[in-house]
Formats: C-alpha cells, sequence, structure tokens
C-alpha cells in the first residue's frame, strides 16, 4: 500500500493527488449537505465570508505546495491560483446575463452553480490531462498556447466586446428546437414529467433552471480554452495547474453572490485580463530571446498582481460617482 501512495501519477505521488480530491469532496459535501442542506437566498455576508473561506483556503494549499515541492512550485501554484481567479471574474458577468435571461430567483441560483463547478470540475481535468499529454510529448505546444494568448488578448484590447443579446445565441436556439422546456420554474427542478397536449401523452421537459445550467457549462468551457493555456504558460506541472485551477473555480459560487450587485464597477477589468492574457503569453518567447531557461516565476506574480490591481483600481475611481449598491 505504501508503495502505491508513493508511486508516481502525473509527475507527482499518487497520495498528494488522493489527498487533494479528498478536500475537493470534503466541500462539495460540505457546501451541498451541511451550508445549503436548506434552499435559501444567499445573502451579501454569507457570500463575502465563503470567498474569503475559499480564498483563504486556496492560498494554505499553496502554502502545502510550497512546503511540500519547493519555493518554485508554490510561486507558481499562487500565480496560477491569482491568475485563475482572475479569470472566473470575467465568467461571472456571462453567469449574471444568464440568469439575468432565464429570470432565475437568487434563491434558485446555488442550485445551478453548484452542479455547474461540478461539471466544470470534471472537465477541467479532461481538458488539464489531455494539456499535459500534449505538453509532454510535444513542448512545442507550449508556443502555441503562448501565440493563442497573445493574439486572444490583442483581440479583446482591439475589438473589445459588443453587447451580446442571449437570445440570439445559437447554441440556445438548438437548444430550444431540440428539447421540450418548460415555460415556467418549477422551484429548484431541473426536470419535468407532464403531458404533452401535442403527442397527446406525458413525456419529460426540461425546466429553465436546466437549461441555464446548459448554458453556464458551455461558457466555462469556453472560458477553459483561455484558462488551461494561460495555466500552461506558467508551469507544465499537471498537479500544480489542476490544484490551482480547481481552486478557483471552488469559490465561483460565493465569487458570483459577493459581486453580481456589483459587476458595473469593474467595467475596466476587461482591459486588464486582456493585457494580462498577453503578457502570460509573451512572457515564453522573452525568456527564449534573453536566453533564461525561464521566465522569473517572482516577476511573473509580481507583474500579474501589477496588472490586475491597476485595472481594479482604474474600474473603481471611474465608476466612483455610481450609487449601484449591494442588494
Amino acid at each position: 500500500m505504501e508503495s502505491f501512495l508513493t508511486s508516481l501519477f502525473l509527475g507527482q505521488p499518487v497520495w498528494m493527488w488522493l489527498g487533494f480530491i479528498a478536500i475537493v469532496i470534503a466541500l462539495l459535501a460540505f457546501d451541498l449537505g451541511i451550508l445549503h442542506r436548506k434552499t435559501h437566498e444567499i445573502g451579501v455576508r454569507e457570500s463575502l465570508t465563503l470567498s474569503t473561506f475559499y480564498i483563504l483556503l486556496g492560498l494554505a494549499f499553496g502554502g502545502f505546495v510550497w512546503w511540500q515541492l519547493g519555493a518554485q512550485a508554490g510561486v507558481e501554484y499562487l500565480t496560477g491560483f491569482v491568475v485563475e481567479k482572475s479569470l472566473a471574474l470575467d465568467n461571472v458577468f456571462v453567469i449574471a446575463l444568464i440568469f439575468t435571461y432565464f429570470a432565475i430567483p437568487r434563491v434558485y441560483q446555488h442550485r445551478v452553480l453548484f452542479w455547474g463547478i461540478l461539471g466544470a470540475i470534471t472537465l477541467r481535468a479532461l481538458m488539464i490531462g489531455f494539456g499535459a499529454a500534449l505538453v509532454s510529448e510535444f513542448h512545442w505546444v507550449l508556443y502555441i498556447f503562448a501565440a493563442f494568448l497573445v493574439a486572444t488578448g490583442i483581440k479583446m484590447l482591439w475589438l473589445g466586446e459588443k453587447e451580446s443579446d442571449l437570445g440570439d445565441n445559437p447554441v440556445l436556439k438548438w437548444l430550444q428546437r431540440h428539447l421540450r422546456v418548460t415555460k415556467e420554474l418549477h422551484g429548484q427542478r431541473f426536470f419535468l414529467r407532464q403531458r404533452d397536449e401535442r403527442r397527446g401523452r406525458v413525456v419529460t421537459f426540461v425546466t429553465p433552471l436546466f437549461m441555464a445550467l446548459v448554458l453556464i457549462e458551455i461558457a466555462d468551457v469556453i472560458f477553459a480554452v483561455d484558462s488551461v493555456p494561460a495555466i500552461f504558460a506558467i508551469t507544465t506541472d499537471p498537479y500544480i495547474v489542476y490544484t490551482s485551477n480547481i481552486f478557483a473555480i471552488l469559490g465561483l459560487r460565493a465569487l458570483y453572490f459577493a459581486l453580481a450587485a456589483v459587476l458595473h464597477r469593474f467595467a475596466y477589468l476587461k482591459q486588464a485580463l486582456a493585457i494580462l492574457l498577453v503578457f502570460i503569453g509573451s512572457k515564453i518567447f522573452v525568456a527564449d530571446l534573453l536566453g533564461w531557461e525561464k521566465f522569473p516565476a517572482g516577476w511573473s506574480l509580481g507583474i500579474t498582481f501589477g496588472i490586475l490591481a491597476s485595472g481594479v483600481i482604474y474600474s473603481l475611481w471611474r465608476t466612483r460617482n455610481d450609487r449601484g449598491q449591494l442588494v
């Protein structure tokens, strides 16, 4: 048994992977089975408390990585955690848009986000596993990831983002054509058995709550196309890549409820995220040009903090006269 636990899986001992998985399962069970056993609307105070808890837990795990794998790995984990947490903010904008379109009450939003994040954990595992296999076999794939990040960041800065109408989304239109969707919500239910007047028999319908869940999962896949290459541009260690990614995602529910009412105050954060993507992608090429084995992890972390802090401070300053309040 001991030899199994100390054997390597994706570059790290099995016991480290099992320990991390146990922590994630315990957190999900604690969240669903204790904190939200009864349906209730999550207020700002509760969401801020939970968000702080998840951030501190993610940082504490970074301390474990530092202690177990060394300072370099610890800094890379922290950089990855900060980057993924920041990119998750962009996801919050889309989640708010989806909930608004389907008129999902706050009291039911947690259920959608819980299952959405459970799906995201699984999808990220598959994407990161595939990415790790590619990088280990073909190191030049990192340069493709880096170029993609630079191009994405420049596109975000140059073209900006247009106001999107979710009703015109082709995925949503396809789902509405191929699924039986109820006209209204039915509590927390994703599925409902009821009579279909056209067919004259009882069939299964999906509710708008399920539609919101599907679109949130699709949105996460789209965001992962940016975030997964971003973390691989920071480190190629699958353990650091996955753990920093998942700890950033775990707090997304609490982060959403904490920020949903004040998203307008972060109007210029997307520009900062675009600059961050350009930096993360370009540092691989910079390291090669300067003859470095790797871009210094400490510099990478400091520059990341500087870009994000500038975006947040500038956004708050530009919207300082906005009277929007938390609700």
